[in-house]
């Protein structure tokens, strides 16, 4: 289950209009939410709070042997209208499951950003600030993020940790996003580490078609109260064709210890238009170590989400095959017009995703062929969101158990 900060940031990636699935890192976000999803360890709980469209808090304490915890602090130069009550939010916002990913839209024009005032341009690019204190070991997480404009955006994430070499380090992500195509360079001083990495969608590009009417920027007398409106249509589907098929590859290279990587990887999806059922194929090559992945999920019914995924290795022969699912329990309704409540969500589920009418709970379950089983049951029960789960290994019969927990969030 996320946390209630990367619920805010996610509601900030939203109200700014970036597409945070349109990236080479999220070829795989499908497999690794069903199969590498982290069981809770220890019993820890969360409580957050969303006290003004620009501003959260979060506050974490928990017990493994011994007690520790974390602050967080996190501004938001553009009001966020996220639900902040936990017994509001959505839950399909937080439990990460199967990803169906949206058609893409046309970028914003620039000059829709544009906010103008006595004839001065009063405009800022939308900024998020983010901060997190681990205790007790004093370690030091921040973040920074920046639109620079419709298509670019800037990312700073920083941690301060004595125990790391010299003293913390900085990973610097610039991120560029047509629609068409993104691409992403980063860098690292950890090993001065370079990388560029991009995701090209084959089919129609969402930037050719004539925009629609956007209004102009509205203009106020007090520059406290300016907002501008950047509304655009997303894109129209291709006629008889609901999938997109996308490709990217990713290249970096450490400086101080002179080593590289490389990895390239493809992506089939069916888009929300599709009749039949959902699914998303993956197949990723990292040439250099000779590791090839195969993922394939289904979205077998409303409720149901069955995932497989076979790694295999062209040097060794080393395989390894893994399989897991997601059920989310809904609450049964006592009504002779069932069937009319079935067809409406079917309909509006492929409009808009999976809703939380009726739910009362996500199971997840994974099993690899070594017998490593681990189960997560996600809910809520009156205002709080609760994640406990268990991760089984079945070859060490004197310990089996590794890993037994449970979290509680609570927002307001």
């Amino acid at each position: 289950m996320l946390g209630f900060m990367d619920y805010v940031q996610n509601a900030f990636y939203e109200a700014s209009h970036w597409n945070r699935d349109n990236s080479y890192g999220s070829l795989t976000a499908t497999a690794r939410a069903l199969l590498d999803f982290e069981t809770p360890r220890g019993l820890r709980l969360n409580v957050s709070s969303l006290s003004s469209p620009t501003f959260a808090t979060s506050y974490t304490l928990g017990s493994i042997g011994v007690v520790d915890g974390s602050l967080s602090y996190l501004y938001s130069s553009l009001p966020l209208k996220a639900k902040s009550r936990s017994n509001d939010i959505e839950l399909r916002h937080v439990i990460e499951g199967y990803r169906q990913l949206r058609e893409l839209r046309r970028p914003d024009e620039p000059w829709w950003w544009e906010v103008w005032h006595g004839g001065k341009r009063v405009d800022r690019r939308d900024a998020l600030l983010y901060g997190r204190l681990f205790l007790p070991q004093s370690t030091l997480e921040a973040l920074y993020l920046r639109r620079i404009s419709p298509t670019q955006q800037l990312k700073l994430s920083c941690v301060s940790d004595s125990r790391l070499k010299n003293g913390g380090t900085i990973l610097a992500l610039f991120q560029h996003d047509v629609g068409k195509y993104s691409t992403e360079y980063l860098y690292s001083t950890d090993s001065a580490l370079f990388g560029v990495r991009g995701l090209y969608n084959f089919g129609a590009d969402p930037r050719i078609g004539a925009p629609s009417p956007e209004p102009s920027s509205p203009i106020s007398t007090n520059p406290s109260t300016t907002t501008r409106t950047t509304t655009s249509p997303p894109s129209s589907p291709s006629e008889g064709f609901h999938g997109r098929f996308s490709a990217g590859a990713e290249l970096y290279y450490g400086v101080l210890n002179k080593s590289g990587g490389v990895s390239t990887g493809i992506r089939f999806t069916t888009l929300p238009q599709h009749t039949g059922f959902p699914y998303t194929m993956t197949l990723t090559l990292n040439p250099l170590m000779g590791n090839l992945s195969s993922t394939y999920a289904v979205k077998a019914s409303p409720s149901l989400t069955l995932c497989s995924r076979f790694d295999f290795n062209v040097y060794s022969y080393e395989s390894d095959l893994q399989v897991g699912m997601e059920l989310w329990r809904r609450r049964r309704r006592n009504s002779d017009l069932d069937w009319v409540y079935a067809k409406l969500e079917a309909s509006r589920t492929r409009r808009e995703g999976d809703g939380d009418e009726g739910v009362a709970g996500v199971l997840k379950a994974r099993v690899d062929q070594n017998w490593n089983i681990g189960v997560l049951w996600e809910g809520r029960v009156k205002e709080l969101l609760y994640s406990c789960g268990v991760s089984v290994d079945f070859r060490r019969r004197d310990t089996p158990f590794r890993a037994v927990g449970l979290e509680v969030q609570y927002s307001s």
